[in-house]
């Protein structure tokens, strides 16, 4: 492939002192191009939170190097190339709870002191996501107002208000019920795939893994590639 990669993770390990020594992350090689999808998943206590945040640059590695858009991340850079390449989907929502379903997604603009008047262009497009996710009759309620698949709908578009290169997923679909998880896992790749983003997504769903085009498993500190969606293609039209 000659496409550079959007997020490239070069021997990054990940040490925690206390309570007890550990080396949680060994060594992992990753990268992630435009247009393409990915999960890692594996069991709890594994390190993928915590690899997710360093791979977003909220969280640093003990050793290795995280490059991003072809920018090799430093202290310097690290908060301008977060808040402009990468947007975030927690499980728990993040929203806030005082503030409109708009005003959510319009935050990180906000933060950045971009304008955010009615009648700007950002403005437009906190409501044409809104609109994208399904939400443009809920746009002014209060995130209080709103269910739990409404407010992961908020915060899918709130993701995407940067037009950032990368969207990068914890357990997206976590906190849902089954059939509400269903519907928000179908507009995530259809938003992602719309924008002509690179997904990450961290879950223990195996049916939303399956659905991307390659799935990783951390294990013992390790990350290996379970399958691509290519090979899963290939061994389908086999049978």
């Amino acid at each position: 492939m000659n496409q550079t990669p959007l997020l490239i993770a070069e021997k990054v390990t990940k040490r925690f002192k206390e309570p007890t020594p550990i080396e949680i992350l060994k060594g992992i090689d990753f990268a992630l191009y435009s247009g393409k999808s990915a999960a890692i998943v594996g069991k709890s206590g594994e390190g993928k939170t915590t690899l997710l945040h360093i791979l977003g640059t909220i969280d640093t590695p003990s050793d290795g190097v995280i490059s991003i858009a072809g920018i090799e991340i430093t202290e310097q850079n690290r908060d301008q190339i977060r808040n402009q390449e990468i947007g975030f989907i927690f499980q728990g929502f993040h929203l806030l709870s005082d503030y409109t379903a708009l005003d959510n997604v319009l935050m990180p603009l906000k933060i950045g002191r971009q304008a955010t008047a009615k009648g700007s262009l950002q403005y437009k497009r906190g409501c044409d996501l809104l609109e994208m996710v399904g939400l443009q009759d809920r746009m002014h309620h209060q995130a209080t107002m709103l269910s739990g698949g409404e407010r992961q709908r908020v915060a899918i578009a709130r993701a995407f208000i940067n037009n950032p290169k990368i969207i990068l997923a914890d357990e997206p679909t976590g906190n849902l019920d089954h059939q509400t998880a269903e519907e928000i896992e179908t507009l995530l790749l259809r938003c992602v795939k719309a924008e002509d983003k690179g997904l990450l997504v961290v879950t223990h769903n195996l049916k939303l893994a399956n659905l991307l085009d390659a799935c990783y498993e951390l294990e013992s500190g390790h990350l290996y590639l379970r399958e691509s969606k290519d090979a899963k293609d290939n061994s389908l039209r086999a049978l």
